[in-house]
């Protein structure tokens, strides 16, 4: 019987754009100038509902966030307009690079499930990374009953089991992610999931529905969302994913059904939790209401019991201070309540968002975060060890996260009004707690070689730890540059944490790209933003600070562009035989919908994305 280990284990021809093609780069400056106007608009107000508790409504010039990158724009327009930069047609290009490597990753659709496994060893440490990590949070898997059932496919002259290869196919490909730093099997794991989704999508799926099902789903989920195939979409399947849940009843507590046995009750529990969470993190991502409330299921939390304890019919579960395969979800539970209460709050329609109200969330969050953490450090060693460094830090990850999502409404009006100043201090706070986890390293020893599964993850991931480091790298950025601008009293005493983020995140950036990330604009904004500060730090005159950054955007640009030319002229390289069909006719973008996204205008949106202005939803992303 295996024992999963836990230690880390010429191109295309493109349509190069007309260098002379004025009238287009005008057009897209003109779109990104109404972004900006649009969105420091919808800050104004923001910031004036955000105040509403003060005698004074802040003005709208406390818009200094949307400010900074408006400035930078505006002072390289000319520039870009007179046509002496080839910013505009580079980027053009590597959008182009971008799609043409997308479509050469992506198979035909649809494409139907295959007995193709890579070697034994591959999906040994394909399997160890996913168990490590993603499990240690979101129970899915019977891990001996998956072991029993892996262990026999290699043993055996049968034919596998088509449902039980999909699921270990999904899992495969989350556990690819952690492979090694370039992502080496990406092609295999999107196919992976375009073949989970061709069987997923069966017209006679209802036949197959039950606990293997709801398995395979939230695997798809999360692999989705990790290997990046429709990564935007996924809150909206979490939604169909939970009311399949309550279609089988996983809503109701298994002591309130027809007699079943321990192993059932719990997987039907720790299905359901694990719903929960997701739902939560994906309206978090998304900016959109949850889908679930706390009075709609009385499922209760998942038991203390180890995954061995489950074969037998009389086990007792354990103490809840001896930490078991389950003891992270069921601590992690206990918090989901406030957690809910802060998504209603800052993404439901009916929220009136006051100020009062976000203070006496803060203190029930923090409250409930201090027990949570305590709890994890009581615990005793069990029969499966103690928590792992994963599971410690992506629960600080994701608990800083909402510290930030609940103030960052009040941080521009923090700027004018010391009101709210406890608001900016607690989102810069949980920013660089974030940017740690993710970026496990400094400047003088940048990425070192114990990196970790979460900043392993935060690299060569999208979804949740990309895209909530992304955000506080720019953020404290961002700050960083109004402290040095506004000149104030206490700009030596951040220094050595504010100015290492800015040296630090384009490197982290450039990083997500050699692993596979195929957009340039992250890398581009964090570059404008590091030779802002660099030029206001030199106290750069006005007349010289665009060509500075016009300079910085165009050395951004030439740095990735022979990163995306050697992905876009290369074979993908693979361990099992998966390179028939990965594009023609039949071929399907899980992505179509999310297209506009690329447009540079867009960029601002994605980073600071103000959104609904009445229920703060924008704020999540």
């Amino acid at each position: 019987m295996t024992t999963w280990a836990t230690n880390t284990g010429e191109g295309p021809a493109f349509a190069t754009p007309n260098n002379t093609d004025i009238n287009h780069s005008a057009f897209e400056l003109d779109s990104l100038r109404a972004r900006i106007n649009e969105l420091e608009d919808k800050l104004s107000r923001a910031t004036s509902t955000a105040s509403s508790a003060s005698p004074t409504a802040a003005p709208p010039t406390s818009t200094q966030t949307v400010q900074t990158f408006r400035e930078m724009i505006e002072a390289i327009e000319p520039h870009l307009r007179s046509g002496s930069s080839n910013l505009i047609t580079n980027m053009q290009r590597a959008k182009i690079l971008a799609r043409s490597i997308k479509a050469q990753r992506s198979p035909a659709w649809p494409t139907p499930p295959t007995k193709d496994l890579p070697p034994r060893s591959i999906c040994y440490q394909l399997i160890a990374g996913y168990l490590r990590t993603m499990e240690r949070i979101y129970r899915v898997l019977h891990v001996p009953s998956f072991q029993s059932t892996y262990e026999s496919i290699w043993v055996n002259d049968a034919e596998p089991n088509t449902g039980f290869l999909i699921m270990l196919k999904l899992v495969l490909a989350i556990g690819t992610t952690l492979h090694d730093d370039s992502i080496s099997m990406r092609a295999d794991a999107i196919r992976w999931v375009y073949e989970a989704q061709t069987w997923l999508s069966s017209p006679t799926f209802k036949s197959q529905l039950g606990i293997p099902y709801l398995q395979t789903s939230i695997l798809l989920l999360l692999a989705r969302e990790l290997v990046d195939v429709g990564s935007e979409l996924v809150w909206i399947s979490v939604g169909a994913v939970y009311r399949t849940a309550v279609y089988i009843g996983l809503h109701k507590d298994p002591s309130q059904l027809p007699q079943m046995t321990l192993l059932e009750a719990e997987m039907r529990r720790r299905i359901w939790n694990t719903i929960l969470e997701l739902s939560l993190q994906m309206s978090m991502l998304s900016g959109g209401p949850p889908c679930v409330s706390l009075g709609a299921f009385d499922t209760s939390p998942p038991g203390n019991f180890d995954d061995e304890q489950l074969l037998k019919t009389d086990a007792i579960a354990r103490p809840d201070n001896v930490f078991t395969s389950s003891s992270v979800a069921i601590v992690l539970r206990k918090t989901l309540s406030i957690r809910l209460t802060i998504l209603e709050f800052l993404n439901g329609l009916s929220s009136n968002g006051t100020y009062e109200e976000t203070l006496r969330i803060d203190s029930l969050l923090r409250a409930a975060y201090k027990i949570l953490r305590r709890t994890l450090q009581a615990f005793t060693i069990g029969a499966f060890s103690l928590p792992s460094p994963f599971a410690l830090q992506a629960i600080e990850f994701i608990m800083q996260r909402y510290i930030t999502c609940l103030h960052l409404p009040f941080f521009a009006s923090a700027l004018n009004d010391p009101m709210y100043a406890y608001s900016r201090k607690a989102t810069i706070e949980s920013s660089l707690k974030i940017w740690g986890l993710a970026c496990a390293a400094s400047s003088n020893g940048l990425f070192p070689a114990d990196d970790t599964d979460v900043s392993r993850m935060s690299r060569c991931t999208a979804g949740f730890f990309r895209a909530y480091a992304f955000h506080a790298a720019t953020f404290l950025a961002a700050e960083w540059r109004m402290r040095l601008q506004d000149e104030q009293d206490d700009v030596d005493l951040m220094s050595g944490s504010l100015s290492s983020v800015v040296e630090d995140a384009s490197s982290w950036y450039l990083r997500c790209i050699q692993a596979g990330e195929t957009g340039v604009k992250g890398y581009l904004l964090l570059r404008l933003l590091e030779a802002w500060i660099d030029g206001t730090k030199r106290q750069v005159s006005k007349a010289d600070l665009p060509v500075l950054l016009v300079k910085a955007s165009e050395q951004a640009v030439d740095i990735c562009m022979p990163i995306l030319e050697a992905a876009a002229g290369a074979k993908e390289q693979s361990t099992s035989p998966f390179e028939e069909g990965r594009s023609g006719i039949g071929s399907f973008d899980f992505e179509f919908l999310s297209e506009p996204m690329e447009d540079w205008d867009m960029l601002i949106a994605e980073t600071f994305d103000l959104g609904d202005v009445e229920s703060f939803g924008g704020f999540m992303l």
